[in-house]
This record gives C-alpha cells, sequence and structure tokens, in this order.
C-alpha cells in the first residue's frame, strides 16, 4: 500500500510544483504583457510624433526655399531694372544725340540713379506704396519707416518688404530718366533736377499708388473701383512719361534750328547697345513683376520677348514699304516699342497673343513718329512721345482686349479677364486708367513746368546750346580726340 500512497504523493507533488509554474508563468506573463504592449502602444505614438515633426520640418524647408527662390529672382530682377537705366536708356538715348551732347544726355539719366534714389527713401515709396486713399499714400512709411525683412502679405507674401521696395525704387528710377529723350539737347541741368523731384512727387507716386498702392483706385488685384489691368507699368511708368514727355517738348519749343538744319543721331552703335541692355533688363521688369519665380513670370518673361520680337519686324516693314530700306535704328525702336507696348499685358495675355499686340505697337510706333509727330511739327527729340506714350497707351487698351483668364486669374478662376474672354467691361476700366494717366501727367507737368521756369528758367542760352551741354552744363567733353 506505501507505493501506491507514494505514487500518488509524488503525482500530487508533481502537479502542484507544475501547475504552479503554469500560474507562476501565467502571472510573470500577465506583468511583462502590459508593459510590451504599453510599449508597442508608446512607440506607435512616437513614431507619429516624429513624423508630424518631419512633415512640419519638411513645410517650413520649402517655404524658406521659396522664399529664398523668389528673394533671389526679385533681387536678380532688380539688378535688371536699374541696368536699364544706366547703361541700358544712357546709351540708348546718349547715341541718339549729337556728339556735343553726348554726356549731357547720359548724365540727366545718371542722375536720376541717385536722386530718385534718395527721394524714395524720403518720401515717395511712402506715397506710393504706404497706406492712404485712392489717390495717394500717407506718410507712415518716410524714412522707411516700417520697412523691413519681413514680408508685406498684401504685395509680395515669399519676400522680404525691403526688397519689394527696393524693385520698385528701379521702375522710379527709370520713369522719369525716359522723360529726358523729349527734351534732350536744351534744357538746363539744374532745372531738370528740380523737375524731375517734382515730378516724381506729383505726378509719379500717385499714379503708382492708384494702380499698385494698397486702396488705389485703379488697383486691379487689391479691390480698387476700376480695376485696371498693368503688370509692369504701361500707365505707371510709359503713359505718364511719354505724355509729360510730349508737354515738355512743346513747352520748350524747339532746338535751334529744327527742323530745317539735320540733327542725325552721332552713333547708332551706341544706340544698338544700349537697346539690347534694354531688351535683356525688360526681362527682370516684366517678369519680375511677377513678384516671385513661379509659372506667372515664365509667362511674362515670353510675352515680353515675343511682343519685342514681333515689334521690331512690325516697325521694321513698315520702313521698309516706306523708305525701301529698313533701318538698324528703326528695328531697335521698334522692339522698344514692343517692349513698351507688351509691359502692361505681359501677366494676362498668352505668347500669341503677345505676338499680335507686338506686330500692332510696332506699326502704330512707327507712324506716330514719322506720320504724327511730322504732320504737328512738334520737337520730340528722342521720340520719347512716340515710343513710349504711344506704345503705354496703345498697349494697356489692347491688354483690355487679350487678357486671359488661363494666364493670371486675377478676378477669380473661371471668371473672364478681357474682351476677348467675353468680359467687355475690363476694356472701359482700361480707358478709365488711360485718361487718369493722361490727365494727371498733362496737369502735373504744366504747373511743375510754369514753377520751375519761373523760379530758375527751364531752357539754356542760346551760346550754351549752340556749344553743347556736355561743355556748358558739365565743363567736359565726351570725346576726347588725340591731335
Amino acid at each position: 500500500m506505501r507505493l501506491p500512497v507514494a505514487k500518488v504523493f509524488l503525482a500530487f507533488l508533481f502537479a502542484l510544483i507544475v501547475g504552479g509554474s503554469v500560474v507562476g508563468g501565467s502571472r510573470v506573463m500577465a506583468q511583462t504583457a502590459a508593459p510590451a504592449a504599453s510599449t508597442a502602444t508608446l512607440g506607435q505614438a512616437d513614431r507619429i510624433a516624429a513624423l508630424e515633426k518631419q512633415n512640419a520640418d519638411n513645410a517650413a524647408l520649402i517655404a524658406a526655399a521659396q522664399t529664398s527662390g523668389d528673394n533671389a529672382w526679385m533681387l536678380v530682377s532688380a539688378a535688371l531694372v536699374l541696368m536699364m537705366s544706366g547703361p541700358g536708356l544712357a546709351l540708348f538715348y546718349g547715341g541718339l544725340v549729337r556728339k556735343k551732347n553726348i554726356l549731357g544726355t547720359m548724365m540727366q539719366t545718371f542722375a536720376m540713379m541717385a536722386v530718385i534714389t534718395v527721394l524714395w527713401a524720403f518720401v515717395t515709396y511712402s506715397l506710393a506704396f504706404g497706406e492712404g486713399n485712392a489717390f495717394i499714400g500717407g506718410l507712415h512709411n518716410v524714412f522707411l519707416k516700417g520697412v523691413g525683412l519681413a514680408p508685406d502679405v498684401k504685395y509680395a507674401a515669399t519676400i522680404p518688404l525691403q526688397t519689394f521696395m527696393v524693385y520698385q525704387l528701379m521702375f522710379a528710377i527709370i520713369t522719369p530718366a525716359l522723360i529726358t529723350g523729349a527734351f534732350a539737347e536744351r534744357m538746363k541741368f539744374s532745372a531738370m533736377l528740380v523737375f524731375m523731384v517734382l515730378w516724381a512727387l506729383m505726378v509719379y507716386s500717385p499714379m503708382a499708388h492708384m494702380v499698385w498702392g494698397k486702396g488705389g483706385l485703379l488697383n486691379a488685384s487689391l479691390g480698387g473701383k476700376f480695376p485696371c489691368l498693368d503688370f509692369a507699368g504701361g500707365t505707371v511708368v510709359h503713359v505718364t512719361s511719354g505724355v509729360s514727355a510730349l508737354v515738355t517738348a512743346l513747352y520748350l519749343g524747339k532746338r535751334l534750328g529744327y527742323p530745317k538744319v539735320p540733327m542725325p543721331p552721332h552713333s547708332v552703335v551706341l544706340s544698338f547697345i544700349g537697346a539690347c541692355l534694354l531688351w535683356v533688363g525688360w526681362f527682370g521688369f516684366n517678369a519680375g513683376s511677377a513678384l516671385s519665380s513661379g509659372t506667372l513670370a515664365t509667362s511674362a518673361f515670353v510675352a515680353t520677348h515675343f511682343g519685342a520680337a514681333a515689334a521690331a519686324i512690325g516697325w521694321s516693314v513698315a520702313e521698309w514699304i516706306r523708305q525701301g530700306k529698313p533701318s538698324a535704328l528703326g528695328a531697335i525702336s521698334g522692339a522698344v516699342a514692343g517692349l513698351v507696348a507688351i509691359t502692361p499685358a505681359s501677366g494676362f495675355v498668352t505668347p500669341m497673343s503677345a505676338l499680335w499686340i507686338g506686330l500692332i505697337a510696332g506699326v502704330f510706333c512707327y507712324l506716330m513718329v514719322v506720320k504724327v509727330k511730322a504732320a504737328f511739327g512738334y520737337d520730340d527729340s528722342l521720340d520719347a512721345f512716340g515710343v513710349h506714350g504711344a506704345g503705354g497707351t496703345i498697349g494697356a487698351i489692347l491688354t483690355g482686349v487679350f487678357a486671359n483668364s488661363v494666364i493670371n486669374p486675377i478676378f477669380g478662376v473661371g471668371k473672364a479677364t478681357g474682351l476677348l474672354e467675353g468680359n467687355g467691361h475690363q476694356l472701359l476700366n482700361q480707358l478709365v486708367g488711360v485718361a487718369i494717366a493722361w490727365s494727371l501727367s498733362i496737369v502735373g507737368t504744366l504747373v511743375i513746368l510754369f514753377i520751375v521756369d519761373k523760379l530758375i528758367g527751364l531752357r539754356v542760352s542760346e551760346d550754351a546750346e549752340r556749344e553743347g551741354l556736355d561743355l556748358s552744363q558739365h565743363g567736359e567733353e565726351g570725346y576726347d580726340w588725340a591731335h
């Protein structure tokens, strides 16, 4: 009997040990399972948090890259626009005058690079782009107060406000410099300086604010009452300068001997180089007005090039038909006319529309220079009105015809932009913008000319004009020929 009892006891003991192990193991597993599950949950949360942080970091890097890319393009564009003034316009205008006036003519453009820059920092930037009313900005940004390195999202969300400011400065420099072509060879340098300072205050600043400034009457992107499409300065730059040029030429009177005495350009070669520099610089002028390095800049770049090319052909063909030969001076004048005309439209039209605008502008400006100027007999020395005033006007009007929402849905996606797309009212808005630019330029320029004439006199003496501006105004000669 002892053996079965012993077996039973051993079996019981074995079961107890095994059961205890199982129970103990279960408890251990139970105790370790919870931390394992907790670790898994915690690991998943960490991974999600890490992914969210990575996405945020990537978004920040993308935004920083976009800002850097946009800012780089805008700084390059600002430099390109400045190149349009010096050396571009300085060479273009300098080659068109007689050699005794080359330095005097080039100095007028160069002076704008200095004087308008200081004036812009003091007050005109604030008048053009500061908070104000529908016609003029306020004085909140005088001495560039508040113009820092943070963007102003109403103007450009991805570039520093200082970049925007200095880019717009380059427009303010070249615009009055364009006027000098009309009174070349006969205005005092001192009178020119006073005239340009007052013109920048009284004509350019309000026009720039109305078209591009916050709350401006003609601002199409910020809810102006009469939204006028002007991508890069058709009304602001070319109409104002061209019309003011005509008024100034009429007020001053003709050069001594004009039109009986021949006054041909002394160096078409210099003008040719200047025109080519203008063409290259104009990409900064128009494509830069996208205020970013995106697809709109590409569209404006292409439209600019196509418009210039078509206008050069249009002017040359018209000249070829009328005179039997296409001239180099005519070709470069046509290219500049096309660049002027495509400026307001560059960010709104297709490449094919740009070709039409350029072709029309080339022929139109040619007729203004050779027909209309001769018929009325005014002495617009370097055809500032015939190219910029006429080209800017026709370009602004044609913008209202050819503007396409596929290129720039400025009024909202799916809403028609120009006449050919079904928005006939836009043509009326363009005409309003042109009329305001003409009116402001005529009245403002006449008032300024009268003031300056009474204060210090506008025109050089007859002896000084015969001697040339280089010697009479600056005491030096552009060409010191070796004997």
